[in-house]
């Protein structure tokens, strides 16, 4: 008879992740054993080495699946494990992946094992398996504490600090995993909890493994901009609301993980994008919403402004006072000096202040709070399974929120008079273009250009109005020489006057077009 080998049920890994932000990593192991609930527990030591294996394409990547071998211990006492993994594409710091780990006899890929898992699913002729090549590796010391909580809930504790390689490059890892080995999810937070009031965390979606793809390919650290979601008619609301809201606040938290050691202003502008898509999705789904959504609080109010003002200088050193460079020198090259040190001076205040950024990254009371928004939004659709949906259908709904947010802009644009005024227009300029980028595909095609194509125009014209206002600050902030000084004040002037009217005429919405009208249907 032939032999058939049996699938083993998928075991359920689930797992929150959490960066550590702080400044001096060997003293988190002294800091995590004073923590309540880990300081009852004794503490044990591993020193793990990791394969990663893929397809020259990354054909692994794509499918959101994770092969790798896994030496335990040293080189003269070995234990390997193969690890198979398959995810999910919704990014989020709390993961729920399939994964089977098997002991190996030495450090090669077992294909035979393999066959108790869903493997086949993707590889079916083995092709697959065959173009398998190392594509990076992980080295790093474990120390793990196995909490057993009162109720019968256990969740292993790790701390994990080292290094991952690839193509002769290095990224250090430093990072805690909580993964539920029994009992509810919700206990993985409790315990994160308790340790943000002593350590400073980060709810972080990247694992060891999306790392070493992202350094592998020169792409670690750099700007990260969410994928939309991609919803069906057919997703329940909450499904919804949560699908948006996890992807902006990913984006926020991703780019807020990179600004610890990453100088790009595109990634601190990425970060202030998804926090700002987080808030407009937050308000459109509030009415919807069984629970109300965790608002900012002192320590988080404190990290925006903070980042605020960074974006502040770092537009204005990056663009709009090289676009004045040319006109401030020309036809007196002598003043090209007094531009350059306005400039340096510039810059070490610009320092200055993503210094101040990386300090507030490293409050505990900043990680409490995106811990508690973290959980809020895993909590969504469990919270609203008691609440009936709302009396429509899913397009219907979005349209008429669409269609409401243009009708408050319109609005908005008709009687905007003053600088104040001109930026309550641009905020619903920018929940318009959120809003329409995230429910696309849920709206007719034309509503979906026509907002798009408003929302962007106002952001651009307002915005570059109010990047220009800012110079006065800049001015009072900066010792300047007095030519600099006064040139500034002359150019700000007439960006302050232009905020007062930065729309002509034309642009003004008169009438309110057919597609606007409310139906009476």
């Amino acid at each position: 008879m032939k032999s058939h080998s049996r699938q083993a049920p998928a075991p359920q890994e689930i797992e929150l992740k959490l960066s550590l932000p702080m400044a001096d990593p060997a003293r988190l192991a002294k800091q995590l054993a004073q923590v309540p609930v880990l300081s009852r527990h004794q503490a044990t030591h591993q020193t793990l080495h990791n394969i990663y294996y893929d397809t020259p394409d990354q054909q692994l990547r794509e499918q959101h699946a994770v092969l790798r071998l896994r030496r335990v211990g040293s080189n003269s006492s070995p234990r390997w494990l193969q690890t198979f993994k398959m995810g999910s594409s919704e990014p989020s710091a709390l993961s729920r992946r399939s994964e089977w780990e098997t002991p190996v006899d030495a450090a090669t890929l077992s294909h035979q094992v393999l066959k108790t898992t869903t493997w086949s699913e993707i590889d079916a002729d083995g092709r697959l398996f065959a173009a398998l090549t190392p594509c990076f590796v992980t080295h790093f010391d474990r120390t793990l504490w196995l909490v057993q909580q009162h109720d019968n809930s256990i969740v292993e504790v790790a701390l994990d600090l080292g290094h991952i390689e690839a193509n002769g490059q290095t990224t250090p890892i430093c990072e805690l995993e909580l993964e539920l080995k029994a009992g509810e999810p919700s206990v993985l937070f409790d315990i994160a909890h308790e340790i943000a009031r002593s350590v400073a965390v980060l709810p972080s979606s990247m694992s060891k493994g999306q790392r070493g793809y992202s350094l592998a390919q020169a792409g670690l650290n750099r700007p990260y901009r969410a994928p939309l979601p991609n919803l069906s008619k057919d997703v329940p609301v909450l499904l919804m609301a949560q699908q948006v809201l996890r992807h902006a606040f990913t984006q926020f938290t991703t780019n807020l993980e990179s600004l610890l050691c990453s100088d790009d202003p595109e990634v601190l502008h990425q970060a202030r994008v998804g926090w700002r898509r987080f808030k407009s999705a937050r308000q459109m789904f509030r009415k919807l919403m069984p629970l109300a959504a965790p608002q900012s609080d002192a320590a988080l109010h404190g990290l925006l402004t903070h980042l605020g003002e960074l974006r502040n200088l770092d537009v204005a050193r990056t663009e709009t006072l090289p676009a004045l460079a040319e006109a401030f020198i020309l036809g007196a090259p002598r003043r090209a000096q007094s531009w350059q040190t306005m400039m340096t001076l510039l810059t070490q205040l610009s320092d200055q202040q993503r210094e101040t950024v990386r300090q507030a990254l490293q409050e505990t009371n900043v990680g409490a709070s995106l811990l508690t928004i973290q959980q809020w939004l895993e909590n969504l659709p469990a919270d609203g399974q008691s609440r009936s949906a709302p009396p429509m259908r899913l397009r219907s709904w979005v349209k008429q929120r669409m269609q409401r947010l243009n009708r408050q802009l319109d609005k908005a644009c008709q009687v905007a008079n003053t600088p104040a005024q001109w930026h309550q227009v641009r905020i619903l300029a920018k929940r318009l273009r959120y809003g329409t980028e995230n429910l696309q595909g849920l709206m007719p095609p034309r509503l979906v250009k026509l907002s798009l194509e408003r929302a962007t125009s106002l952001q651009s014209s307002i915005g570059a109005s109010r990047d220009t206002a800012h110079i006065n600050t800049l001015v009072a902030r900066l010792a300047l020489e007095p030519g600099v000084a006064e040139f500034l004040r002359g150019f700000a002037a007439g960006a302050t006057q232009a905020l007062t009217h930065p729309l002509t005429p034309e642009m003004r919405p008169r009438t309110k077009p057919k597609w606007l009208q409310r139906s009476h249907r």
